[in-house]
């Protein structure tokens, strides 16, 4: 595990599995039309259970589903959270497409939602590096650029990003160090 502290606030990385973790919200690396899928998506849900499907149900009949770079939240079902936050990455295709703004803007809709419902843990997962395809080393540099800049703003105290495999973790981690304070 790698950890900064930032204005009192507290940033990890953690190898391991997202759905193991215990936080007040829990970031899914979702498809825009919550519909449910592989990777971490797939992990949430059925780790989850039928609860959170049938919230997503409901936002996708109320809403449509969730854009690309926005978020929703529903129940955590059976994980050990209160909340599971929903958020459609941007699918990487070149970079020219304002994919860093569409990753920037999870995160940050992340937290705004984490924040007003009074979380203090939230974990996220690599949003968009994996069937989405963005280059994790640019998707760690954002993601951990843009939670530094949101943390102070937030009643968040500490921020978990969760990777499964080592590779990941390895770039997350050695992206920390590099983060200014």
């Amino acid at each position: 595990m790698k950890e900064k502290v930032i204005d009192g606030k507290t940033i990890r990385i953690i190898q391991g599995d997202i759905t193991d973790q215990k936080a007040d919200a829990i970031v899914n690396a979702a498809n825009s039309k919550l519909l449910g899928g592989g990777g971490v998506d797939g992990a949430i849900h059925r780790a989850g259970g039928s609860s959170i499907m049938a919230e997503c149900d409901r936002i996708r009949k109320e809403k449509g589903g969730c854009p690309t770079g926005t978020a929703v939240a529903t129940t955590a079902g059976e994980l050990n959270a209160r909340y599971v936050i929903h958020t459609a990455g941007p699918v990487w295709t070149g970079g020219e497409k304002g994919e860093a703004e569409l990753l920037a803007s999870c995160h940050r809709e992340s937290i705004r939602i984490a924040s007003d419902k009074d979380c203090r843990v939230i974990a996220f997962p690599g949003i968009s590096i994996g069937a989405y395809r963005y280059p994790a080393e640019q998707a760690a540099e954002i993601s951990l650029a843009t939670v530094a800049a949101e943390l102070g703003e937030s009643g968040l105290e500490e921020v978990r990003f969760v990777l499964f495999s080592s590779k990941n973790y390895d770039i997350y981690a050695n992206a920390l160090e590099r983060l200014e304070k």
